[in-house]
């Protein structure tokens, strides 16, 4: 049987409430006198299982967090990774070479070097490794990595420069498999696994930062003659590989051509998107019926044009895409940087945006966004190893998801977006549990 309440975790606009818990719902037994607002939990009705929440250990927030004294160093690390007084972060990802949040650009190889002879990460080793140290110690044996290159070395490339878009030159296809290779072995040996790796952030996208273009056949073509073979060849078969890492507009387009080439697929565990095109969710549900054995990771999505100190629409933004996401086989979710500063960095382009905690290095502050407390909605409460099952709600007006996670706890999201309250009865194992949620707030219910 059930447990005779539901527990309710609340953040809402306007109030103090900021996944505070409130007074827990009774459940009573289903009479079906009448049709109700009902959201309906199916448990018999399982999806996708969740791999984990988290988000970037970026060399800006790596900057960022060292100029913040350290007590409040270890509030942020606590506020993301602590399971109990955080929100409960076990899956980052970190970036293969310098990308736009990095104070400036950087290869692991000196000047033309095929070869890779000069190959090392000490860059890496002054501040970034040391915050994936904290966040992996914070975390525990649970703590995964995944790591994403924004544009290979000049050298490698036909424009010269990592900046800028361009291509990486076929004879130096091979050279660039093998510096994953290395990177890999080199984190290793520093006390840190890389759980998965992509081809390519952002594969479609010249950008005046770090980046690299991508056809769907050349990034195709690239894990199935080079990378995939490497990494097999380096003994790292175990280490996942990605494709596309772009937005999900063209997931489906990106997903038929890697995964209809069986040499190419067989390397390739699962296609990363971002959000910055827009929703897209249905886009997500079609690769799954195309390609049930590929897994959807959400790899990137932040608030662009600096900070947004005190908006609530970044937190709404965040829940709404969550919940599609999740709605539609998404089984791993990472946040863009953990923490940026005053500014929105740093970043050597001067690309700033929002982060869900802002250090202000000149007041030594930590301030939360409304998207830290959103995010935590999820990430808190649905926990690795969680399955998706079904549910239905009586209106359009708010969103939801449901969880069981593996101890037997039951998470169910409710978004209201609009400007008014909203009543719901909740409708589990023939038993009603009556509630509501205020105007531009999110609940997570914990029941058994």
């Amino acid at each position: 049987m059930s447990s005779p309440t539901v527990r309710v975790i609340q953040t809402a606009k306007e109030t103090g409430d900021r996944l505070t818990e409130l007074q827990p719902l009774s459940f009573r037994p289903d009479s079906e006198e009448k049709e109700m607002e009902l959201i309906n939990i199916y448990e018999d009705l399982e999806y996708q299982e969740i791999e984990g929440f988290g988000g970037a250990l970026t060399e800006a927030s790596a900057v960022t967090l060292a100029k913040l004294s350290p007590e409040k160093q270890q509030e942020i690390i606590d506020a993301y990774f602590h399971p109990e007084h955080g929100i409960g972060y076990t899956l980052c990802r970190s970036h293969i070479q310098s990308c736009d949040f990095s104070t400036g650009n950087y290869a692991y190889v000196d000047g033309v070097d095929p070869e890779l002879a000069t190959f090392n990460i000490s860059r890496d080793q002054e501040s970034i490794l040391p915050l994936i140290k904290r966040a992996a110690d914070a975390v525990g044996g649970s703590f995964r990595l995944f790591s994403s290159p924004w544009s290979p070395p000049a050298f490698m490339k036909t424009n010269g420069e990592m900046n800028n878009g361009g291509k990486l030159k076929p004879e130096y296809r091979e050279a660039w498999a093998n510096l994953f290779v290395k990177y890999i072995q080199a984190y290793a040996e520093a006390g840190i696994d890389i759980w998965a790796v992509s081809v390519q952030n952002e594969a479609k996208a010249k950008q005046i930062w770090d980046s690299c273009i991508y056809t769907a056949e050349e990034e195709k073509d690239f894990v199935r003659d080079y990378l995939g073979p490497a990494l097999e060849a380096a003994g790292l078969s175990h280490v996942k590989i990605m494709i596309w890492d772009h937005n999900k507009e063209r997931v489906y387009d990106r997903a038929k051509t890697a995964f209809n080439d069986q040499e190419a697929a067989k390397y390739i565990w699962g296609i990363c998107f971002h959000w910055y095109s827009g929703d897209h969710f249905e886009a997500l549900s079609a690769v799954h019926e195309r390609f049930p054995d590929k897994k959807l990771f959400f790899s990137e999505g932040c608030q662009e044009g600096g900070v947004h100190l005190g908006s609530w629409n970044t937190g709404e933004r965040y829940g709404h895409d969550i919940i599609g996401n999740l709605n539609n086989w998404m089984s791993s979710w990472t946040d863009w940087n953990i923490v940026l500063d005053e500014q929105g960095g740093p970043n050597h382009v001067g690309n700033f945006c929002d982060a869900p905690i802002i250090g202000d290095t000149l007041k030594d502050e930590v301030i939360y966004e409304s998207s830290f407390y959103y995010i935590g909605h999820f990430s808190k409460y649905i926990r690795p190893g969680a399955v998706r099952v079904g549910s239905s709600r009586y209106t359009d007006k708010f969103e939801t998801t449901a969880f069981r996670n593996t101890d037997g706890t039951y998470a169910v999201v409710v978004l209201n977006r609009t400007d008014s309250g909203l009543p719901y009865t909740m409708h589990f194992r023939d038993q009603l549990a009556e509630g509501s949620i205020p105007a531009h707030a999110i609940q997570t219910l914990l029941f058994q």
